[in-house]
């Protein structure tokens, strides 16, 4: 019997202490839409996924589990947690703790393997968004892009 394929991630619940105020400190780092609420829960697009902030946060800050988010420019959220007083963690990576200790890193999408389809890109507003040559041959090595194309000799 065949086991079943992981495929993706659909969403990421990240738990806060209060959704209103997890949604202003993250629209100062990031621009994102709002995908919906409840009472207790707020959904924020990402094109084809989600994050849900969920009230309730309760165990101490987190040291080494965390979550990657992907960006279109690093060095803008470098900036935009500058200009909010966020500290950035030490490493070779840009992490951070939000207001209740959840450590995020940040990833520019250039630079990793994950890819969206050219329409999500487009859906996004982010068309001409391009790999960098290390991403698509860690890629390529999967199967997962194209050879380039073979120079005349």
């Amino acid at each position: 019997m065949s086991r079943p394929r992981l495929v993706g991630l659909n969403h990421v619940a990240l738990e806060v202490g209060d959704v209103e105020e997890a949604l202003a400190f993250y629209a100062r780092v990031f621009d994102f839409t709002l995908r919906g609420r409840s009472p207790r829960m707020a959904f924020v697009d990402m094109g084809d996924q989600f994050i849900a902030l969920a009230e309730g946060r309760t165990q101490p800050p987190d040291e080494h589990r965390h979550f990657g988010l992907v960006v279109d420019d690093k060095e803008a959220v470098r900036r935009a947690l500058a200009e909010a007083g966020v500290q950035i963690l030490p490493g070779r990576g840009l992490d951070f703790l939000d207001p209740w200790g959840n450590r995020v890193e940040v990833v520019e999408y250039a630079d990793i393997q994950f890819s969206k389809t050219p329409e999500v890109l487009h859906g996004m507003g982010l068309d001409g968004l391009e790999k960098s040559e290390d991403a698509l041959e860690e890629l390529r090595r999967k199967g997962l892009a194209p050879e380039p194309p073979s120079r005349p000799s």
